[in-house]
């Protein structure tokens, strides 16, 4: 990239490193009050962006995760510190906790069908006897724990079904089938006990048979509803982030205001740029490595957009520059060339034993851009 630096003067001194030699300075006298005053100010807003750089990675998390197997109702970038409260399924009822287990809750009157099924199942002349726990120790039935996992009976069940211990017929249904399951594990085929709960289980499927077509249907209409609601709840929980979102441009979008507001107002209280400076200020920009130069000129093109700062070939009219341009590049040549003689000290040894190679290569780069800037005063 080739650039060519205007100034008002043609005059251009030989030695006019002054960047390197003397510090830039924003502010003198008891202006350097007002600049802490300024830092304070700054401060406050790099808090603040701070503080937003949280909010984006949370919206940004969400995103991410969004699609992936995982979802996240916490939250790269855009929401104003507004706290989304989703709220979550009720957890006051029985049926309420199973809903939110994703497990089928039975309607009253499906349970009212079963209890009658049940009960024609207790009142069979050969249920006597399932009505009560085994009597492990008084029928001598040492090995009865050991060969049951689960004991269970008709009478235990009765009681769960008086207290609402069961939401769902099917938690029912199998621990009626477990009833007659473990007779007929303990017992041999030839036993009564294993034939009459053999016979039981069997008018017991029978009579489940007829109950089955609404318990579908429920569970049916019930998965459905469940879907909506998932639905339901991911959608509130994207608009928030969508707001969320928005809020954290319109807030980043705010201090971005404040900030160029701050620079205009410590530029206006600052003194402006001496013709010295402004000449100092175009040799500091053709000592710039080629990173930083682009750098610099990006700046320019900020204050004007009209700045072709892309272009192969530029020519940079100084005294045209805004004050707040002026002083941007000139704090921005400091930093940069003092970073860039740190980080050349390290290496100026190795350099003069290879030749002086850079040296001279640094001279030729340096007379080819004074020979720019003095034909720009042609």
């Amino acid at each position: 990239m080739s650039v060519n630096v205007k100034e008002e003067e043609p005059v251009l001194a030989p030695n006019c490193d002054v960047v390197e030699n003397t510090e830039l300075e924003v502010v003198n006298g008891d202006e350097g009050s007002k600049l802490e005053d300024y830092g304070t100010c700054v401060d406050v807003i790099t808090e603040r962006v701070n503080q937003l750089e949280q909010k984006i990675v949370e919206v940004e998390q969400f995103y991410s995760t969004k699609d992936g197997a995982g979802q996240t109702n916490t939250s790269k970038s855009n929401s104003g510190g507004k706290k989304v409260a989703i709220s979550q399924p009720s957890k006051c009822s029985s049926a309420g906790k199973e809903k939110a287990r994703g497990k089928h809750v039975s309607s009253p009157e499906l349970m009212r069908q079963f209890a009658t099924i049940f009960r024609q199942i207790a009142q069979q002349k050969w249920a006597w006897p399932f009505l009560q726990p085994v009597d492990v120790k008084g029928l001598g039935l040492d090995d009865y724990h050991k060969v049951i996992e689960k004991p269970m009976d008709l009478g235990t069940i009765r009681t769960k079904m008086e207290g609402s211990e069961y939401s769902n017929v099917r938690e029912i249904y199998a621990d009626v089938r477990l009833v007659f399951k473990n007779a007929m594990r303990y017992n041999e085929e030839k036993d009564d006990v294993y034939v009459m709960a053999e016979s039981l289980l069997e008018k017991f499927e029978e009579k489940w048979l007829t109950i089955m077509p609404r318990l579908v249907e429920e569970e049916k209409k019930q998965a459905e509803e469940e879907a909506q609601d998932r639905a339901s709840r991911q959608l509130a929980v994207e608009a928030a982030q969508a707001e969320k979102a928005r809020d954290l441009s319109n807030e980043l979008y705010e201090i971005d205001q404040e900030l160029e507001k701050l620079r205009e107002v410590v530029v206006q209280k600052c003194r402006k740029l001496s013709t010295q400076e402004k000449k100092g200020l175009s040799a500091a920009l053709g000592r710039l490595s080629p990173e930083d130069l682009s750098k610099a000129l990006k700046m320019v093109s900020e204050g004007n957009p009209q700045f072709p700062a892309g272009a192969p070939e530029v020519e940079l009219d100084i005294d045209l520059q805004t004050d707040v341009t002026l002083w941007r590049l000139k704090v921005f040549v400091q930093e940069a060339l003092k970073a860039a003689n740190k980080s050349s000290g390290g290496t100026n040894a190795q350099n003069n034993n290879n030749g002086g190679e850079m040296n001279k290569t640094t001279a030729k780069r340096r007379r080819a851009i004074f020979d720019a800037i003095k034909k720009g005063h042609q």
